[in-house]
């Protein structure tokens, strides 16, 4: 986000190529990204997933992680030809709270 009261969040993305999904990357990239985001001085971390419907996946990543749903946008993305869901999650990082 480009105004400063938002200058200590942050917000992840992760894509892990199909064929090689389903053997933990995603677990290591996304802690190791959360340990970076903390000791850079980060406090919150936001995920935006898509088709929520469809990115079960993702969702239970983040939800093993710690991240906990804060929100849902309906029909907020046109894919695959129909409307999808948009979930957004969150995790505190350092002495933040939620």
């Amino acid at each position: 986000r480009t105004r400063p009261a938002y200058r200590f969040m942050a917000e992840d993305s992760i894509y892990i190529a199909p064929g090689e999904q389903g053997k933990g990357l995603g677990t290591l990239l996304l802690g190791e990204l959360l340990a970076r985001c903390e000791a850079s001085g980060f406090m919150q971390m936001i995920a935006v997933i898509g088709d929520a419907a469809n990115n079960l996946p993702s969702a239970r990543l983040h939800s093993i992680i710690g991240f906990t749903e804060c929100g849902r946008i309906r029909n907020s993305g046109f894919k695959f030809n129909r409307w999808c869901d948009t979930l957004l999650m969150q995790r505190a990082l350092g002495e933040a709270e939620i």
